[in-house]
């Protein structure tokens, strides 16, 4: 009886949302390439690229199918937090290292207060 009634509290709880991470870029940005060597092998290794996967897009392309943004990325590096395929934060240009980060942080705690606590799958 109690494994039943823990397994339906737990198909109750909401489902997390899906959060990652959209670089829009295009060929000869200097600034697209300066994330590139200085961030861009370390995200994926980092509790923020765990966090919200990193996503590549061409500033020309068209978006990819279930991405939803408030309005056209114009600038690149533009990177825009998707949390369920739809815009819920951007950071335009590519702020420096030291910035970046401190940036991606307080965009993620402003989507999901808890994606420092990934939940096992």
């Amino acid at each position: 009886m109690c494994l039943l009634l823990a397994l339906l509290l737990m198909t109750a709880l909401p489902a997390r949302a899906e959060l990652s991470l959209m670089m829009v870029e295009q060929p000869g940005c200097s600034h697209c390439a300066a994330w590139d060597a200085q961030i861009a092998p370390a995200y994926p290794l980092t509790p923020e690229g765990r966090a919200a996967p990193l996503i590549r897009q061409q500033l020309r392309a068209p978006l990819p199918q279930g991405v939803t943004l408030d309005r056209p990325a114009v600038f690149t590096p533009t990177f825009i937090l998707l949390r369920d395929g739809s815009e819920a934060a951007r950071i335009e240009g590519h702020p420096g290292e030291d910035f970046f980060w401190g940036l991606l942080g307080g965009m993620l705690d402003r989507s999901d207060p808890d994606w420092r606590n990934p939940t096992p799958d």
